[in-house]
């Protein structure tokens, strides 16, 4: 097996195109959405510089590149299918499936296949909410695959694996029983699992940070706050304090040791946050019974009607009562606050003490991650809403309406060669070029859904529709 060196030569070299760019994970290096390619193609469509076409089965996730293959999952009947592409040529190199062992809970448009694969620059690593993590060698070969899950999470699965310092880290947000996890990408062994008893449904995919000393940690956006772990142990190194209940965008990073972590969730804008007396207190005074915990029947006199039907997402393990724990993740969604924040890196410990730098409230995206480019950063938010932010300070630069690109957003922007490209859910491609006062270049019309986060490599453009991944240059 190539070392990681020989893996990020690979990539460099390997291509017949010659591309010096990595992406190697969701949305690229480091999470970050940008690319150092060029000559990128304005103008795309099912006829406009269209290089290839490659039909796939459903599947939500992003392509990642290693030397000579595209790597994307999708889900075909009860198969959980990994495929290899040739990154020249759009052909299916081979394609390998394991069976669906069970369909867990879902809210659409998310799916099985809508975490995106990780590659060690050789090898691919898959995550399917309905299996767990599976692994294949550059010729499609398995080399190991761990079971994981069923997840109770009623949103479904979204957080991708990354791959770092020889190492699959793979997060597993959700209601009950989350934790992350670390697998020697060689063997597939577990080198460390954390436990996550505070984190709720979480779909934000890790950064890494690199510490001046102490070695590479994980930074994890999960409910409540933003954590950093070593990479190597697993341990808990320092956390921020203060993120909103439920995580989905991915956070930026700058070259200065700042963290740029979006969060939106429901009933958590400023002005809707309430103090929520603690358990103890609400027993002596609801219930009835003495049992120590909540009925439907007990709670309906503090949150009225609605509770009488059944518990809904106030009973996290479905065990139909409202326990401490739940109590507790209720009192502390009633405080989050959605929010962007700038929070600087790096302590150990409870850091939230000054770390945060600046907030921004409004019009706050709920699924696409940022995008930071040269010292902007930039939200585009369901109807076509984008805002260009001051990195230094948060203040709003300029925000306007993509008027012809008005669906709801799943994938997240992606900036190169002077030019933001952004899709939403109808297929409405729009080109921007940035700047404190960015402008629309012009929106392509795709003609086909798409929710995949587009990616920019080999001097080229793919964007994955509902039914192909299409390949586009000038």
């Amino acid at each position: 097996m190539a070392t990681r060196a020989a893996a990020l030569v690979l990539i460099a070299c390997a291509t017949s195109l010659g591309s010096s760019s990595v992406w190697d994970r969701f949305r690229g290096p480091n999470g970050a959405g940008v690319s150092s390619e060029t000559d990128i193609p304005d103008q795309i469509g099912p006829e406009t510089n269209l290089v290839w076409r490659t039909p796939l089965p459903e599947g939500l996730s992003s392509p990642v590149f290693s030397g000579d293959s595209i790597f994307l999952t999708g889900i075909d009947g009860e198969q959980l299918t990994t495929f290899a592409l040739d990154r020249e040529s759009g052909r299916i190199k081979w394609r390998r499936s394991i069976v669906r062992e069970r369909s867990g809970m879902l809210r659409l448009p998310n799916n099985s296949a809508s975490p995106s694969a990780a590659t060690d620059g050789d090898n691919v690593f898959a995550f399917f909410q309905d299996y767990g993590l599976v692994a294949y060698g550059p010729d499609g070969n398995e080399l190991w695959r761990i079971p994981l899950g069923p997840f109770n999470n009623p949103m479904g699965m979204g957080a991708s694996p990354i791959y770092v310092d020889g190492k699959i880290i793979q997060i597993c947000d959700s209601e009950t029983e989350s934790f992350m996890l670390a697998v020697d990408a060689v063997t597939g062994e577990v080198v460390w699992r954390n436990e996550r008893p505070y984190s709720l449904r979480g779909f934000s995919t890790p950064v890494v940070y690199q510490p001046a000393e102490g070695g590479s940690q994980i930074l994890v956006a999960g409910s409540y706050e933003l954590s950093a772990y070593n990479v190597a142990s697993g341990d808990k190194v320092w956390w921020v304090e203060g993120l909103t209940w439920q995580m989905k965008p991915t956070p930026v990073l700058d070259d200065e040791g700042y963290a740029y972590v979006l969060g939106w969730a429901g009933s958590a804008d400023l002005g809707q946050q309430e103090e929520v007396p603690a358990y103890a207190e609400v027993l002596q005074d609801l219930d009835a019974d003495g049992d120590a915990r909540l009925s439907a029947q007990e709670l309906s006199e503090l949150f009225g009607r609605k509770i009488r039907s059944g518990l809904d997402s106030y009973d996290l393990d479905n065990s139909g009562f409202m326990e401490e724990r739940d109590w507790e993740h209720h009192r502390r969604k009633r405080r989050a606050v959605n929010a962007v924040r700038k929070i600087r890196l790096g302590g150990e410990g409870d850091m939230t003490e000054g770390a945060v730098q600046w907030l921004h409230y409004k019009s706050l995206p709920n699924v696409p991650s940022p995008v930071l480019y040269d010292g902007i950063v930039y939200l585009i938010k369901d109807g076509g809403i984008f805002t260009a932010l001051d990195a230094a300070n948060g203040s709003v630069l300029k925000q306007g309406r993509l008027r012809e690109a008005m669906g709801r957003y799943f994938a997240s922007p992606v900036v190169a060669d002077g030019k933001l490209y952004m899709a939403d859910e109808t297929g409405q491609v729009t080109v921007v070029r940035p700047g404190a006062d960015w402008e629309v270049i012009l929106t392509n019309s795709m003609g086909e859904e798409i929710w995949a986060t587009p990616v920019i490599m080999d001097g080229r453009l793919f964007i994955r529709t509902r039914a192909a991944l299409y390949c586009f240059e000038n």
